[in-house]
């Protein structure tokens, strides 16, 4: 008879104590000043995220750096002026809950926590490295400030949609912001997902939609057509707002409360590899690694 095997739970990354205070302060006053204000500090921080995506993709030699790219104002945007929480304690109940749904571009999501304090920064150095916590695919059990496991698609709006009805039926104040890839709505279970929010009219859930308008391989409209896109989002019951997916100011806006009672879709329109000349809306970057050469170019654009 074999003996059990002991089953070890995986150890989180700690938390970076001062860059975390420093998160917590910066968020706080970002929160409360004026949109325009706040965006400069946001692109400022979006900057150097993108210089670390950037980084830790060439030394890693694999990831999904268009994506990632797209995204990364959307990230900055929502951890440092609109969500409510703490590094420290990334389990604290009354957290707002962010789910990074398009999972494969954990890179982005790493680097944005990381800036946050929810992990040192040194640890972005191991991205996709053997046993590292910081893997493909997002991991809730190895880094603090995810919430559920990503990058099978389909399924983070579903996850959004029951933490948004947990919240409801307890009657707590925290949202639930979920970040969708475009070609990712191609899966029908976001659209059950959509259709059983705006049911309940789960005003607290705002869902992001990174409208890059490519996937692997190919667009989105040529895959499948998506448009008119934000009309499918109105016509499933959804507040609908579309801006910049780049414009800092803008997704403030967006990605304020609900103003119908209604759970809200931000349609960002973004380009994919945005801020690197050569990457920018080039299908090929879905997941293509910069040489050397190319790596030194992109961190010469990716300045002040």
């Amino acid at each position: 008879m074999t003996e059990p095997v002991d089953r070890v739970a995986p150890v989180r990354l700690p938390a970076d104590p001062d860059r975390a205070q420093r998160y917590a302060e910066l968020s706080a006053h970002l929160r409360g000043s004026d949109a325009d204000v706040a965006a400069v500090e946001l692109r400022r921080i979006a900057l150097e995220v993108r210089r670390s995506i950037i980084r830790m993709i060439d030394r890693a030699r694999m990831g999904h750096i268009g994506g990632d790219l797209s995204v990364t104002d959307i990230l900055v945007t929502c951890f440092w002026g609109v969500l409510s929480l703490d590094p420290q304690r990334p389990t604290w109940p009354d957290r707002d809950r962010f789910i990074l749904s398009k999972g494969h571009c954990a890179a982005a999501l790493y680097s944005t926590l990381a800036h946050c304090g929810f992990f040192h920064p040194e640890e972005l150095d191991t991205f996709m490295a053997p046993l590292s916590a910081l893997n493909g695919h997002p991991n809730k059990l190895k880094v603090p400030g995810v919430e559920t496991n990503t990058g099978a698609l389909g399924h983070g709006l579903p996850v959004a949609t029951g933490c948004a009805i947990a919240a409801q039926l307890a009657g707590a104040p925290w949202r639930t912001v979920v970040v969708l890839g475009d070609g990712e709505m191609q899966e029908g279970s976001n659209w059950e997902a959509a259709m059983t929010a705006a049911h309940h009219d789960l005003s607290a859930l705002t869902a992001v939609i990174d409208r890059n308008r490519l996937q692997q391989g190919a667009r989105t409209e040529d895959t499948k057509r998506l448009e008119p896109f934000a009309d499918k989002w109105r016509s499933f019951g959804w507040e609908v707002r579309e801006v910049d997916g780049h414009d800092h100011v803008a997704l403030l806006r967006a990605l304020g409360p609900s103003t119908t009672g209604r759970p809200v879709a931000v349609v960002a329109d973004t380009i994919k590899g945005k801020g690197v000349s050569f990457m920018e809306d080039r299908v090929e970057w879905h997941h293509k690694v910069p040489t050397p050469e190319q790596t030194e170019q992109a961190l010469a654009e990716l300045v002040g």
